[in-house]
């Protein structure tokens, strides 16, 4: 037995909670480390098992038997990295910072098996005569691209280079994401104005004398950081003076002087994960990123940015000119800055559309639209939720359900953590704490982290309509996660490819505009009533106003992670960069990119999007057309168009290419057209 084993909490051996969920209030932060590393020791001790078998390789004795390895490590990792994003601290945040090199060091020590590799590669070798499903042929692709990815084939002292970046770029990674976490919880603003707290909506008032207690001010309101509060603060908010210096620090996360600067840290990123593609014979680091996707060149992917960018800029343009007309009415004369867009933005949407925030907030309260997200799922799929009771959960939050089939049988959990706090990084995510498996015989574990404004104690949380479709968003992630039916767990549920892993989640958006569901769970909270037609045709109509803003913070954002993986060296100034890449698609001014460099955390507190974040709009483009199978059918919940979308999107995971899977459901690959409709830029 290892030192770790003597050390291990039994929590990470035998969950102990409700429905066999493990129990936070059971570990110790100081649990983690040792836990982690006995799983490295056990998991390379099986992997050199495998090696070391006598036997000839085959898919069983090797291919299936590395399915099977590592579960302590599984369990001990995503209880630690679930905890470090939604519920972090300086002891767990120096964990992290010491253990994310450890877990590329033991990948490489992985990769680096060169017996292992080589049965791998004899079970590659004979795959067309061994009899293998379309299943198993997946499985094997993906391992034997992991290994190739990981350095297996390189020279021994490449092998070594490789992993000794990957350790950085994991070190790094880290970094990144804990300065943006250290300037979001840092910084607030008090407004003590009262004509401009006059203008903000009664929920974001709320919200921000909850964020203002918290930081120790009971009774004032404070802005902070927060997306859920930042972002309605900027659309509300009558004081030019406190939007600009809201705006502000939100746009600089990350971006100054001292310990918590990422500019070094993009700078040093880019640079390896160059040299790192170099090493594995790709031209540039999206080329590495882009294997195995849908789109599988960079052209393929600039080409559609491109093809969106003209006419959203076009639209954006329009747009400002609207704007800058309605400030020179109120003698501000000039083009409308950043700070500026979306205060009036509101007004003439309010205007155009006599739609307003607090119109419609008092409709969207937060259980029911929960319930409004799981009302769907069963008329799509059968399945049912039953709520437990959270028992040791890592924050009291965080609500639990168990999901259950339409014969009542277990088929997984769902824990969704809605509420901002200082100790949750930000943003909206879906997680697997475990991946449904018919090999390991387990069900999923599924996690749903939000950051919606916490009212006062006692009050009703409200959403606002973008807030709903962000929970829409995440659940259909989770969907994908629970509805997985799989037999190999490297190939469960969003095991897919970067630019069809958000067509589940981006389609099951567009039940939340479906008129029966806002008729069933958009009820006034006063009331009872359900929203009046007449607001939910505004609110249609309204779907795509102010599409060029939206459309065009993200495409630049995509053309600038693009830009950089496909330089092939780091930026000597990332900012410089940054703006030049800008400029030379033609920014508009008084417009951002939604994720600055310095926070943008899809691309480089680690690497899942980089050279993925057009992954969006890939799966747009597809989730478009899914949706119009359903209208075509005449019913958003026709039951042969729900199986066919079971079956080959949400139940398949990765055991189809997802080209074959998508014209599985609906027949054919779409075009852009549909997409640029639906965003009103056709």
């Amino acid at each position: 037995m290892s030192d770790h084993a003597a050390m291990i909490n039994p929590e990470f051996e035998t969950w102990s909670g409700p429905l066999g969920l493990p129990r936070y209030d059971r570990i110790e932060d100081g649990d983690f480390i040792a836990a982690i590393r006995e799983g490295f020791r056990r998991n390379l001790a099986d992997v050199e098992a495998i090696a070391d078998n006598p036997a000839p390789a085959d898919f069983d004795n090797t291919i299936a038997a590395l399915e099977v390895t590592g579960n302590l490590l599984a369990r001990a990792a995503a209880l630690f990295f679930t905890k470090t994003g939604n519920h972090t601290n300086p002891v767990l945040q120096a964990a992290e910072r010491d253990i994310a090199p450890e877990f590329a060091r033991h990948s490489g020590a992985i990769a680096s098996n060169r017996k292992l590799f080589a049965r791998i590669e004899a079970v590659w070798t004979a795959r067309d005569d061994s009899g293998l499903t379309e299943e198993q042929v997946q499985i094997l692709t993906r391992v034997r691209r992991g290994f190739v990815n990981g350095g297996a084939a390189l020279p021994e002292a490449e092998q070594a280079r490789l992993i000794a970046i990957n350790e950085r770029l994991a070190a790094l990674g880290t970094s990144f994401a804990q300065n943006v976490l250290h300037d979001e919880a840092d910084w607030f603003m008090l407004v003590d104005n009262e004509a401009a707290l006059t203008g903000l909506p009664s929920s974001l008032r709320a919200a921000m004398a909850s964020a203002a207690a918290e930081r120790g001010h009971e009774g004032a309101h404070a802005v902070t950081l927060a997306r859920s509060i930042v972002d309605p603060f900027l659309t509300f908010c009558p004081d030019r003076s406190l939007r600009e210096t809201a705006f502000r620090a939100w746009s600089a996360r990350g971006e100054h002087d001292g310990d918590h600067d990422n500019r070094p840290v993009i700078a040093e990123t880019v640079a390896l994960r160059a040299e790192k593609a170099r090493l594995l014979g790709f031209d540039h680091f999206a080329g590495y990123k882009l294997e195995g996707t849908m789109a599988k060149t960079p052209e393929a992917v600039i080409g559609l940015l491109d093809t969106v960018w003209a006419p959203a800029a076009a639209r954006a343009r329009v747009e400002a000119d609207d704007i800058a007309a309605l400030m020179g009415s109120e003698g501000i004369n000039g083009a409308p800055e950043a700070w500026d867009w979306r205060y009036y933005a509101e007004k003439i949407r309010t205007e155009r559309f006599a739609l307003s925030d607090d119109e419609v907030k008092p409709f969207m309260a937060l259980d029911n639209m929960i319930d409004a997200a799981f009302d769907v799922a069963n008329r799509l799929f059968g399945i049912s939720f039953r709520e437990v009771a959270n028992e040791g959960w890592l924050h009291p939050d965080a609500r639990i359900f168990e999901v259950l089939n339409g014969d009542g049988s277990h088929r997984a959990i769902f824990i969704g953590d809605y509420f901002a706090r200082s100790s949750k990084r930000s943003g909206a995510w879906m997680s697997g704490i475990r991946s449904q498996s018919r090999l390991k015989g387990e069900t999923p574990i599924i996690t749903n982290t939000m950051n919606f404004a916490k009212p006062p104690a006692g009050q009703t949380a409200f959403l606002s309509f973008d807030d709903a479709r962000t929970l829409f968003h995440e659940f259909g992630h989770a969907l994908h996660g629970m509805m997985s039916d799989v037999t190999y767990p490297g190939l469960s549920g969003t095991s897919v490819s970067r630019d069809f892993v958000e067509l589940p989640s981006q389609l099951y958006e567009h039940w939340l505009t479906v008129p029966e569901v806002l008729n069933r769970f958009a009820l006034h909270s006063q009331t009872g009533e359900p929203m009046p037609k007449a607001l939910i045709d505004k609110i249609l109509a309204a779907r795509t106003f102010n599409a060029g803003f939206q459309t065009v913070e993200y495409t630049a954002c995509a053309l600038v992670d693009m830009a950089y993986h496909v330089a092939g060296q780091a930026p000597a100034d990332a900012m410089a960069f940054e703006r030049a890449e800008l400029a030379r698609i033609g920014m508009p001014d008084a417009i951002t990119m939604r994720h600055r460099s310095p926070h943008f955390q899809h691309i480089f507190a680690g690497d899942g999007y980089a050279s993925g974040y057009y992954a969006y709009m890939w799966s747009e483009v597809l989730d478009a057309d899914a949706f119009q199978a359903f209208e075509e059918a005449g019913d958003p919940f026709d039951p042969a168009v729900a199986e066919r979308l079971k079956r080959f999107i949400y139940a398949s995971g990765g055991t189809m290419d997802p080209e074959a899977a998508y014209i599985a459901f609906r027949g054919a690959l779409p075009s852009p057209e549909a997409m640029l409709k639906g965003r009103g830029l056709a």
